[in-house]
């Protein structure tokens, strides 16, 4: 996954340079979803750009219950063209796993080549942390949830309309990886959850797909799993930390061995996922097989990514040397796409995971070009 995880010194540290200041404009005294609860101005220069705020606002938790989230705002320098400024949502890959992982509305959030281009380009930008890697303590991030992740983006976009009245209702989505996997959630929910808008479609980069036909092959008999597919631990263990969160008539404890709950519990804790001890199976994980329809349509639920009921177009950029999500993961997605006739086009390149070829540079702006007229 893209963004080396961060662990940071101290999360109450960070909570309190937030400083979070309500100003008039922003209502607390209720929980619906896409309210700002707080903002919290930056200095000019955050991120390397000239208007940012953190926001935090009510959003839809991963069983239905309003929660707290948390975002960036980032406003292009100069005066709002007529209509307001489009908006693009900006949907992170990996960053962790816990509060203080998602890197967007931090004080010590760093600069993004993708929001800097964005912004640069006459585009305001909101970025999700997503639900639990915010300041607040809301329980576990449920990774890779197609329905979450699409409620937090569409939720902040709301929100920052509330509090900034030079944005358009015009936006689209773009995400890399995980984001990738938000970013076509979000196209595909944004029909029938908020308010209407004038949506335009989604970027995906390199997106998480298919993985939860992986799931089934997990259980005791799971060996060791070569490099590099340790990178699929974390996909496990915050799956299915995830999954136990949004679905807990499923029991997932029931799946696994004191080991394996041993691992689960400590996701969130940190912002990297838990290690298993050098040369221990995967299997020791498990009591027994994932391979069931129970846990295979739950899985379905909580993953798996649309292949059709999209009502904008969406651009696929891939990478032929993805390793993290690798090439047969991606050709089922777009055999997918074209079997059910979605709107959709895809850019392919030599490079490896997330990497931006020129030619995909020069897709990516002409897709969001069409936002400005």
């Amino acid at each position: 996954m893209p963004n080396t995880p961060r662990v940071l010194a101290s999360i109450a540290v960070v909570i309190t340079a937030l400083s979070f200041v309500v100003p008039p404009t922003v209502s607390a005294e209720t929980d619906r979803p896409g309210v700002a609860v707080s903002v919290a101005e930056r200095s000019a220069g955050w991120r390397d750009l000239p208007d940012g705020r953190a926001v935090n606002y009510w959003t839809e938790g991963v069983q239905g219950k309003p929660v707290k989230a948390s975002g960036a705002l980032f406003v292009p320098s100069g005066k709002a063209p007529e209509g307001g400024w489009p908006v693009v949502a900006y949907t992170h890959g990996t960053t962790g796993y816990g509060p203080g992982c998602g890197g967007q509305s931090f004080a010590d959030a760093e600069p993004n080549r993708f929001v800097s281009r964005l912004v640069k380009g006459g585009y305001a930008v909101v970025a999700p942390d997503y639900i639990g890697l915010g300041p607040m303590k809301v329980g576990v991030h449920p990774y890779l949830n197609i329905r979450t992740e699409a409620t937090a983006t569409i939720d902040l976009f709301t929100a920052a309309r509330s509090i900034e009245p030079t944005l358009s209702k015009t936006w689209a989505v773009m995400g890399e990886s995980q984001g990738g996997h938000a970013a076509l959630a979000t196209a595909h929910t944004q029909s029938s959850y908020g308010p209407r808008t004038d949506f335009r479609g989604a970027v995906a980069l390199d997106p998480v797909s298919n993985w939860e036909r992986f799931i089934p092959l997990l259980g005791p008999d799971t060996p060791v799993l070569p490099s590099p597919m340790t990178i699929l631990y974390g996909f496990v263990f915050g799956s299915l930390a995830g999954l136990r969160q949004a679905d807990p008539a499923l029991d997932v404890d029931s799946y696994l061995t004191p080991y394996g709950k041993s691992l689960i519990d400590q996701v969130g804790t940190t912002c990297r996922a838990p290690v298993l001890t050098e040369n221990i199976r995967l299997g020791k994980m498990f009591s027994k097989s994932l391979n069931n329809p129970t846990m295979i349509r739950a899985m379905a639920r909580y993953m798996e990514v649309p292949v059709n009921g999209y009502d904008r177009p969406i651009l696929l950029l891939m990478n032929r040397f993805d390793t993290i999500v690798a090439t047969p993961f991606h050709g089922l997605l777009v055999s997918n796409f074209s079997a059910n006739k979605v709107d959709f086009k895809t850019v392919v390149a030599e490079g490896t995971h997330t990497d931006m070829s020129p030619t995909q540079w020069a897709a990516f702006d002409t897709f969001f070009n069409r936002l400005k007229h």
